[in-house]
């Protein structure tokens, strides 16, 4: 079954440039989009009436780390090979790959936590989040990289790394914590910017 989905998907790719090529750049600039969007919103997020993106992004990236933390954990334990190593002649390989472990996927476990996470904070950014990490998940299948259980396995982790942390007591802390970093931060700036104004 999941070699079966792997071959459909990656099959129905091959002679598809108007849909590989931009399937191909997003995926591989994913990981620097999520994190440049994050730490965008963790900086420019300022004042009381933001103080929510910065939880979220703060929550966000928590998550991420939660997730992809317990996922090296796992990765060492299981060790699979990715479907180009196991089946050379059968998969499609659209862009050179390391061929360092596959389950579960990393891609999939951190744009999941992140997606989560903003979700359950902000419903209308959270679903555009989603769908972006949902492209991530099923390219890093179409793409050759992962087999559908790797990728289901990491959309699971991270999901689950976004809930633990929304718990009362966890997201307290997390909250806490956004906050007191925040309201440094916001202070360094002001205090900056009023140095600035005085030359």
């Amino acid at each position: 079954m999941d070699l079966t989905i792997l071959h459909a998907m990656n099959g129905f790719l091959i002679g598809r440039d108007s849909l590989e090529d931009p399937l191909l750049t997003f995926v591989g600039l994913s990981e620097a989009l999520f994190l440049a969007t994050l730490a965008v919103i963790c900086i420019l997020a300022r004042g009381e009436q933001w103080r929510s993106w910065r939880r979220a992004a703060v929550a966000a990236g928590l998550s991420a780390g939660l997730g992809l933390a317990a996922g090296t954990v796992i990765s060492d334990l299981v060790d699979r090979a990715r479907p180009f190593v196991t089946h050379p002649e059968g998969i499609h390989l659209f862009a050179p790959h390391a061929a360092d472990a596959s389950f579960p996927s990393d891609h999939a476990t951190a744009a999941m936590a992140i997606a989560v996470a903003i979700l359950l904070r902000h419903r209308r950014w959270g679903l555009v989040a989603l769908a972006a990490a949902l492209i991530v998940s099923v390219g890093r299948i179409a793409l050759g990289y992962h087999y559908p259980s790797d990728v289901l396995a990491g959309v699971l982790l991270g999901t689950g790394a976004a809930l633990l942390l929304w718990t009362p007591p966890l997201r307290r802390a997390v909250d806490a914590v956004s906050d007191a970093v925040g309201d440094t931060w916001d202070a360094v700036l002001e205090r900056g910017g009023r140095a600035l104004g005085r030359r």
